[in-house]
């Protein structure tokens, strides 16, 4: 007989994680034994359970999904990642391979389509949406730096440059200047649609 395969699911949401620990349940082979709301409590309880796969939605407060997969890929290199998001931003599918996710799936997908992925992420192989893929093939690379990122993170909440080069401990020239930077390569007038276009493509 073959062994269970121990689950740890990452999902902010209670209720979609209790359905997705529930579905998951039913499969003869899987067992969920751990359950987070946090991004950054994913490494603790996948090192106290011993998982063999973690299921991580993207969006969660503490770390997001692509930061704790990097995160357990580089402290626990044995255990698989998949990578769960409701929005298909061909950017978050590129950040979660960087991060090494081993799958990366719409959230609402068929139960039996994540249980197959759980097996075979474990088996060795890749799963990725296919829909995803090809909108990530389309868009091509994020053609925004770190530090461009950085900036445009920080001007969400409508900061002032002056308030952005004192959080991040720049100039206000050169604040000015990724900015301009950013909404070039975006092809946008401004920094609020920068940041929109960014969020869209999954960059931020």
């Amino acid at each position: 007989m073959s062994r269970t395969i121990k689950v740890l699911l990452a999902e902010d949401q209670s209720m979609v994680r209790e359905a997705l620990a529930a579905l998951l349940g039913l499969e003869d082979d899987i067992e969920v034994v751990a359950q987070v709301a946090r991004g950054d409590e994913v490494l603790a309880a996948a090192r106290e359970h011993a998982v063999d796969v973690a299921l991580l939605d993207i969006e969660m407060p503490g770390a997001n999904g692509i930061e704790a997969a990097a995160l357990l890929h580089r402290e626990l290199p044995g255990v698989k990642l998949v990578v769960l998001t409701t929005f298909g931003r061909p950017g978050y599918l590129r950040g979660a391979m960087e991060a090494g996710a081993d799958a990366f799936l719409v959230k609402d997908a068929p139960a039996a389509q994540l249980a197959a992925a759980v097996r075979t992420v474990l088996a060795g192989g890749r799963v990725i949406d296919p829909t995803l893929a090809a909108a990530a093939l389309a868009d091509g690379a994020n053609p925004l730096t770190e530090r461009e990122r950085e900036v445009l993170r920080a001007a969400a909440d409508g900061s002032t440059n002056a308030e952005l080069a004192g959080a991040l401990h720049l100039s206000q020239g050169t604040v000015r200047n990724y900015l301009s930077t950013a909404i070039q390569k975006l092809a946008v007038r401004n920094r609020t649609e920068a940041v929109r276009v960014a969020r869209e493509k999954g960059w931020l």
